[in-house]
């Protein structure tokens, strides 16, 4: 698994500064109260499966991704689903609650919705399920090379 402190070290060479939170934020409205920012302004990451596929969607924290255009945006087909924990271990090297962005597995595809270009600033997690960081899209999508799509509604 990736560590905390990896994603730490890695932001801290980008000039970012990871947030602490008291306590576990692990859905957009924990980490919003724990930020001090709007739900929407949240940037989360979901892995999930399309057919057998892994790819990680990074939306933000008041929208819903919609299955349809998520095909049409990968070019697969099969049903959508969210993964088990021990899938999401292995495809991102995170833990659930605490997937980010950041230093993920080569090869696993990454699309950031269009919905994230909305604030000057978003907050993804930094490495575990306590952790953010505030980066605008630009710097995020060029730190993790997210491909800008519209798979949220």
């Amino acid at each position: 698994m990736i560590a905390a402190t990896e994603v730490q070290t890695f932001l801290d060479g980008e000039g970012l500064t990871v947030l602490r939170a008291a306590t576990p934020t692990k859905d957009s409205p924990s980490a919003a109260a724990a930020v001090g920012c709007a739900v929407a302004e949240i940037a989360k990451s979901i892995l999930l499966l399309v057919g057998n596929k892994p790819v990680l969607v990074v939306a933000s924290g008041d929208v819903r991704v919609k299955s349809g255009l998520l095909k049409k945006a990968t070019g697969w087909s099969g049903q959508v689903r969210l993964p088990a924990p021990e899938e999401v271990v292995r495809y991102t090297g995170y833990p659930p609650g605490a997937v980010s962005p950041f230093l993920l597995p080569k090869g696993l595809p990454v699309l950031l919705d269009a919905s994230l270009q909305r604030f000057p600033v978003i907050y993804p997690a930094a490495g575990d399920d306590s952790s953010s960081v505030g980066i605008p899209f630009e710097h995020l999508q060029r730190l993790c090379g997210g491909r800008l799509v519209e798979v949220c509604g």
